[in-house]
């Protein structure tokens, strides 16, 4: 927990670009929820909203007034996302302004997550493109009221995020932020994931190009490229990433089966070794599904807390429904369904097919799919 106290900035654990301050209930109850949506901020709020599970989720409370944290996370953070009302916000930064060159972006959203305002910095410091991000992905108003918006092209480091996308190192965000910007060809490949990506209401800039495939665009000789995809780059498409950088977008879907009493060390394990023999991201898994025989089941529990996976079950009958390649009487008999992991992972991801059927591993059975985005989840 971070102690405040007058005169001292405090220490904390900034792990991404962006911090999510809450300090009302209902402000707590909206920013839990929003940082599933936007993945790239980490969550402080004060410790008389402490859940328990704080740690797991890796939020950070503190004890005293926000004031008090405010200093501590304008030196670190690439913009501030304020669950509090704007006539505070503004008060409370004051004494903290330096120049617009230098201050953070400050966005703040109302308790009711009904508006995201931006306040402070909105060109430079990339607050109007985060307010637009922001609110898409919560499903709020954006408020910009600088005379003119920031360029209607794409924003490198937020590009997706309203989709929970994240981008696997962000050691070339700047690089390709200065072409797209200063209009040098760009590559955009996109190997799935949600294809609405583009906010604006007109068309994409001439100097951003899509490719169908990763070959084409290493044809093209781009200076910058985009790559969306969910699986592992080969050595001959790394020309791509000299000055690119490669999005994961939420897609995989994992369908488990486990004994009872399997431990979230066996089951990561299978998982860890199943995405690598595929060539898959971790960072794409969009949820573990499963029967709900298993919605209590401790090791799937843990697990999916750690990494902030959607845990989805399904009935007998439910699974019953989804075609099955590989139907068993035995597990029919001990479950009521004809299989798990692999009639989870597909009625999940709404796929006509499995990427990985049946495979079985000490307790665990695993199967994976990828979500078909033209359909919505059951």
């Amino acid at each position: 927990m971070i102690s405040l106290h007058e005169g001292e900035i405090p220490v904390i654990e900034k792990r991404k670009p962006y911090a999510l301050v809450a300090i009302t209930k209902h402000g707590v109850a909206h920013a839990r929820s929003y940082t599933e949506k936007f993945p790239y901020a980490d969550l402080y709020y004060m410790k008389k909203f402490e859940q328990g599970d704080e740690d797991t989720r890796q939020i950070q409370l503190f004890d005293g007034t926000v004031r008090l944290l405010l200093p501590a996370l304008f030196q670190q953070y690439k913009g501030i996302i304020c669950v509090i009302s704007l006539g505070a916000v503004v008060r409370m930064i004051a004494p903290l302004l330096i120049d617009k060159k230098k201050d953070p972006a400050v966005l703040v959203v109302d308790d009711k997550g009904q508006y995201v305002v931006a306040v402070l910095s909105g060109h430079i410091g990339g607050a109007n493109a985060l307010t637009h991000e922001f609110a898409n992905a919560i499903g709020a108003v954006p408020v910009v009221t600088t005379a003119s918006d920031v360029q209607k092209t794409i924003s490198v480091d937020l590009f997706g995020a309203q989709f929970g996308w994240i981008w696997d190192s962000e050691e070339k965000l700047t690089p390709v932020s200065a072409s797209v910007v200063n209009e040098e060809h760009v590559a955009i490949v996109q190997e799935t994931g949600e294809k609405n990506w583009w906010m604006y209401d007109r068309s994409l800039p001439d100097n951003l190009k899509i490719y169908p495939s990763i070959d084409e665009a290493i044809m093209a000789k781009p200076q910058a490229a985009l790559l969306i995809t969910d699986r592992l780059i080969e050595a001959h498409e790394e020309v791509l990433l000299e000055n690119g950088v490669i999005y994961r977008p939420k897609s995989i879907v994992l369908g488990i089966g486990c004994n009872r009493g399997t431990v979230m060390a066996e089951i990561e394990q299978v998982i860890d070794e199943t995405l690598a023999e595929l060539r898959l991201s971790k960072k794409s898994v969009k949820a573990v599904s499963t029967i709900d025989l298993k919605k209590n089941e401790t090791g799937l529990l843990e697990l999916t807390a750690k990494h902030n996976w959607p845990f989805v079950t399904y009935t007998p009958d439910q699974l019953n429904e989804i075609p099955m390649q590989n139907p068993s009487e035995t597990v029919f008999k001990y479950t009521g369904a004809y299989g798990v992991s692999e009639p989870a992972a597909l009625r999940y991801s709404n796929a006509k097919e499995l990427l990985l059927e049946k495979k079985k591993s000490g307790n665990v059975t695993i199967s994976i799919a990828r979500f078909n985005f033209q359909e919505e989840v059951q």
